[in-house]
């Protein structure tokens, strides 16, 4: 018993002496959750700070990027000859945009339209054909049209018939494109009267105060700068749709050619066949 009452108090003891380190233990664990936890705040705060400075950042490039830019500069132009220069540009732009639209719906599959017209002309007769030709757009069903309407003439006259009515279609294919030459040539003059009108505007400030300091000059050269640039470069965007717009009347016209040949061969080949 004695020996039992010695091993009961020595593992007391030893629990007793256990339960303080457990507990320094366990404050300790919580210390240091409580530092971890802490620092994760603080790395969770640190890159919310910078994703807010991103952000800002981004913003403060958003609003000085090339639109503001432009508008300042634009502001700064003069409101007179650069709404000049912006009316060209809006008006240039309008006639480059009816001409492409116009083109785009006259395009259509010329070597497809050629097959189906012979097939119609030798299955179903000119009637049938020149339906087909009233109900398909753009300018090679209408000289295609003018060439059936004289197909018991003579050679030489439905030739003749489709060359008139081709120069008429080309007419029609590049209406409006003075106009366009007219903002491309004027959007540059209008910029290089306002760098005119600036430079006297500088040399009036410099004989009104009898100084030619830089900052005296600065304010008519800057506005006879900027004329110049919005000119040139409204110019250049208007010549470039215009280029487009050429190319696809070269296109139709090709179009037309090709389809006036090969509608002559078919009626040669019908009238031998005949």
């Amino acid at each position: 018993m004695t020996q039992i009452r010695i091993i009961l108090l020595t593992v007391l003891m030893s629990l007793a002496c256990l339960a303080p380190q457990a507990v320094n233990a366990a404050e300790s664990a919580d210390t240091t959750t409580a530092v971890l936890d802490s620092t994760s705040k603080n790395e969770l705060l640190d890159e919310a700070a910078l994703e807010m400075s991103d952000t800002t950042a981004m913003d403060e490039l958003a609003e000085g990027g090339a639109y503001t830019q432009l508008k300042t500069k634009f502001t700064e132009g003069g409101a007179g000859f650069m709404s000049l220069v912006a009316l060209a540009l809006i008006l240039g732009l309008a006639c480059c945009i009816e001409r492409i639209v116009y083109l785009s719906m006259s395009e259509i599959d010329a070597k497809k339209f050629m097959k189906d017209l012979e097939k119609k002309l030798n299955d179903e007769g000119i009637e049938s054909a020149k339906t087909l030709c009233r109900n398909t757009k753009g300018p090679v069903a209408s000289i295609c049209y003018q060439g059936l309407l004289r197909i018991k003439d003579s050679t030489e006259a439905i030739e003749r018939s489709i060359s008139s009515y081709a120069s008429v279609q080309i007419g029609n294919m590049e209406k409006g494109c003075s106009w366009i030459t007219l903002f491309i040539a004027m959007a540059p003059s209008l910029g290089f009267l306002g760098t005119v009108i600036g430079m006297v505007m500088a040399f009036d400030k410099i004989e009104s105060v009898g100084d030619i300091s830089p900052t005296i000059v600065a304010s008519g050269m800057k506005v006879a700068l900027i004329t110049t640039i919005f000119g040139i470069i409204t110019a250049l965007i208007l010549q470039l749709f215009y280029n487009y717009i050429l190319s696809k009347i070269d296109h139709l016209t090709a179009q037309m050619e090709e389809s006036a040949i090969t509608l002559m061969d078919i009626l040669k080949s019908r009238n031998s066949n005949g």
